[in-house]
């Protein structure tokens, strides 16, 4: 109980300062079941092994086979199974001291339940035939493999990149090939809940952008972001945005500079690619706009264009905010900060 009512509090308090207007899902009912996949992964009998995968295909008959074959990348073996295990058993060694660390670090996971569990509340509130997933799955892969996915009825977790930014194995040179600070930094376990929120934002509505003008990406963008908000919307917009603070509020203070950028440079309806990805593509920055800024800043454009016109057209759906022309949404949005 006192848990519930400390919960109660921080939201009572987040809606009340932050003005939104956020609809009450309490009443809707999220069947979510944990399934700790890592701690029974790393217990089996690698001298057993092909004992042991049978029990555990038994408890995770759809996500075992995804986990070896897509996650871990064995190549399937038709005629002996030898090769497999003795792989699974390498890889088992070799990522020990990283499992040892996240046992450390996850030894309680309730809280980011709790938080997946909100967020699919609202999933539910703004698309109610969306088939949620009913099992939220936590394993550790390879460092160079998947953090979140969404399978036919899980979410699931890689822990192996939400060790902390501080992480050991983040911070050596290999580490720092594949992960480069500003992608590591969100290597934290509070990124878990949006994350996964953002693997059914993904679902929902995909991303199309290719070919399209930068202002129409901008605004895809916006929706994604502005949808994200919306399945989220206790969680921090540095959170999802993943920029940090100073980013962020520095996006919010130069706003008409940054856009007025764009109009004086005639950007806004360029389709070149190579022009494009400079805004539409996570970095360490905005090379134009110095080295404070986050990169992606066509997400914050996009995003204050987006609740511009949302603020005009107040009974338009979620659904149909989603189906609107990106084209049409900005010429009625008549943004200008």
């Amino acid at each position: 109980m006192k848990r519930f009512c400390v919960y109660f509090l921080i939201i009572l308090m987040i809606t009340s300062c932050n003005g939104k207007k956020i609809p009450d899902v309490s009443s809707i009912k999220v069947d979510l079941q944990l399934q700790r996949f890592d701690q029974e992964f790393f217990s089996l009998d690698t001298n057993n092994a092909n004992q042991s995968l049978e029990q555990l295909h038994q408890k995770y008959p759809g996500f075992l086979q995804d986990f070896i074959f897509n996650i871990l990348a064995l190549p399937p073996q038709p005629d002996s199974s030898a090769a497999v295990e003795q792989q699974i058993g390498y890889f088992i060694s070799s990522y020990k001291p990283l499992k040892d660390s996240a046992d450390r670090i996850f030894t309680n996971i309730g809280d980011i339940e709790d938080e997946v569990k909100r967020g699919l509340q609202f999933v539910k509130h703004y698309f109610p035939s969306y088939k949620l997933p009913n099992k939220l799955i936590t394993f550790i892969g390879p460092i160079n493999s998947y953090g979140n996915i969404l399978t036919t009825d899980a979410l699931a977790v890689g822990l192996q990149l939400y060790m902390g930014k501080n992480y050991s194995l983040y911070q050596s040179e290999a580490g720092q090939q594949l992960y480069p600070a500003y992608i590591s930094r969100r290597f934290e376990k509070e990124y878990i809940p949006v994350n996964c929120i953002k693997t059914i934002v993904d679902d929902i509505f995909p991303d199309n952008n290719a070919g399209r003008p930068l202002i129409e990406q901008m605004v895809q963008a916006g929706k994604r972001l502005y949808l994200l908000d919306q399945l989220m919307p206790e969680t921090a917009d540095t959170l999802k945005t993943g920029y940090t603070k100073t980013q962020l509020d520095g996006c919010y203070k130069n706003e008409e500079t940054i856009w007025s950028y764009f109009v004086q440079n005639d950007l806004l309806f360029t389709s070149d690619p190579s022009i494009n990805k400079d805004y539409m593509n996570d970095a360490p920055r905005t090379q134009a706009f110095g080295e404070e800024s986050p990169g992606f800043i066509g997400q914050f454009v996009g995003w204050q264009i987006v609740k511009k016109w949302m603020a005009k057209n107040e009974k338009v759906s979620i659904e149909e905010l989603l189906q609107a022309n990106p084209k049409t949404i900005f010429d009625q949005a008549k943004y200008k900060p």
